[in-house]
């Protein structure tokens, strides 16, 4: 257990909340937006700033990675206890992009606290979130009388994942032996809400494929061929319809193969949530749930692979009528994996599937976007425990557990490492990612800064 006092982290972190709030709110004022290359000035800038931020919080090495697109920050602390787990901290400093017009109450690259509140773009994804780290690790230090961390501490703060992590895999196979650890932390993540803390157990992967099919070699009159030569419309609508079956599983075969199956207790565990399902359904704009039978809601979108249509597309779409048999039609696909699925044997899969629905008669094209990987950390994980520990001890609660259903690139770590990756996140669903007004809660901001304090003496006495 760790040997933080509880009582010396809180007051630290109280004696150290102004000046911190402000360092957060100079670093919010840089627009590192990834994906507008006008701002790429910015994301050097927002770099340059951490890098030396991290130096003079401690960090005896900071160094700035360039890539082909955006650069990363790494940091180290090193131990002087040579036997200490390795801990590399995951994060982003790109943000999304935001402007007035937007819907914002205030300029999002002039943050202001209101009502204990911090509002700016990135105050949650993930400047803020990335930035509670460096007043953590000194609360650690000051609570224990240490001059270095319990840890081998390492950061990696990315400047792309705002813009699809691009360079991110290549980026952590180059420097794999500088980012070697025994345990990630991916501090890009949130809670399930103010009143319950939660710890995130793992991601799903994706797959995203557009399928092209083509018929005859322009549009044709339908009176003059229709029913008389393949419609290439047609063919993709019955594509679409036979992708799943009468219970919403999806019909590839052997998309299921090597899927780790919920537990009694995951299921449990996810049932003692208070999961209010009309508000969820408020949320996501629907009047009712779909999905694969045999499951809730929460289980659909968290721990089961999915297959969905994001668009599609062919022939006319004009106003009024046009009789005609299209030359061509497509579909966007995406399939969300979980852990123990292959996304190269699944894309193979979707391939040999796809091309097996296509008539005679119709040319196709099937192209893959690079894929992301699913990641898990069991529930009786060790390392997973000690998050779940050190965040109880700043929460003063019970911890439950989550899973996230989108994807992101913090699996390419545990595939490139061989490390289990654990989620420490504080932000909340009314924080409004990607969104107008974009804010972080502040109490809970700080919870995340003690919860990083304990969190060091935790993972250091798990054994190894």
């Amino acid at each position: 257990m760790s040997d933080t006092p509880d009582s010396a982290v809180r007051t630290y972190t109280e004696q150290h909340r102004a000046a911190f709030l402000d360092d957060l709110a100079e670093w919010l004022r840089i627009p590192s937006v990834s994906a507008q290359p006008e701002h790429d000035g910015d994301v050097w800038r927002s770099a340059e700033w951490l890098s030396a931020k991290l130096a003079e919080t401690g960090f005896p090495v900071t160094e700035i990675w360039s890539t082909p697109g955006a650069p990363a920050v790494f940091a180290e602390w090193p131990s002087d206890d040579p036997d200490a787990p390795v801990v590399l901290v995951y994060g982003h400093h790109d943000v999304q992009p935001a402007a007035r017009e937007d819907g914002w109450d205030t300029d999002p690259f002039e943050p202001v606290i209101r009502d204990g509140r911090m509002y700016g773009r990135g105050a949650a994804d993930d400047k803020g979130q990335v930035f509670f780290h460096t007043l953590g690790v000194r609360a650690h230090l000051a609570a224990t009388g240490r001059s270095t961390p319990a840890v081998h501490l390492k950061l990696l703060v990315e400047g792309e994942e705002e813009s699809g992590s691009p360079h991110f895999r290549a980026l952590a196979e180059q420097r794999a032996a500088r980012l070697a650890a025994d345990v990630v932390i991916v501090s890009d993540t949130g809670m399930w809400d103010e009143d319950t803390p939660t710890v995130c157990t793992g991601m799903r992967g994706l797959a995203e494929c557009e399928i092209e099919l083509h018929g005859p070699g322009q549009d044709i009159h339908s009176g003059s061929f229709g029913g008389a030569v393949p419609n290439p419309a047609t063919a993709l609508a019955r594509l679409v319809a036979a992708l799943h079956d009468a219970e919403g599983r999806v019909t590839v075969p052997g998309f299921y193969d090597g899927v780790a199956e919920l537990t009694g207790t995951e299921r449990a565990l996810f049932a003692e949530l208070p999961f209010d399902e009309d508000a969820w359904l408020r949320t996501a704009a629907s009047r009712a749930t779909a999905g694969e039978a045999g499951y809730s809601t929460l289980e659909r979108v968290w721990a089961r692979p999915t297959a969905e249509v994001n668009g599609i597309g062919g022939g006319y779409q004009g106003a009024g009528s046009k009789t005609v048999i299209p030359s061509s039609a497509l579909v966007k696909l995406s399939f969300r994996l979980v852990a123990g699925q292959d996304p190269d044997r699944v894309q193979d899969a979707v391939r040999t599937w796809a091309e097996a629905q296509v008539p005679a008669g119709i040319r196709h094209r099937i192209t893959f976007a690079p894929a992301t990987r699913p990641c898990l950390t069991p529930l009786d994980h060790p390392a997973l425990q000690a998050v779940a520990r050190a965040m109880g001890k700043a929460f003063e609660k019970k911890v439950l557990f989550t899973r996230e259903g989108g994807s992101g690139p913090a699996a390419d770590l545990q595939d490139v490492l061989g490390a289990p990756v654990l989620f420490l996140g504080i932000s909340v669903p009314s924080d409004g990612w990607h969104g107008p007004n974009e804010k972080v809660e502040l109490d809970l901001l700080l919870k995340g800064v003690e919860t990083t304090a304990h969190l060091w003496g935790e993972l250091a006495a798990v054994p190894r």
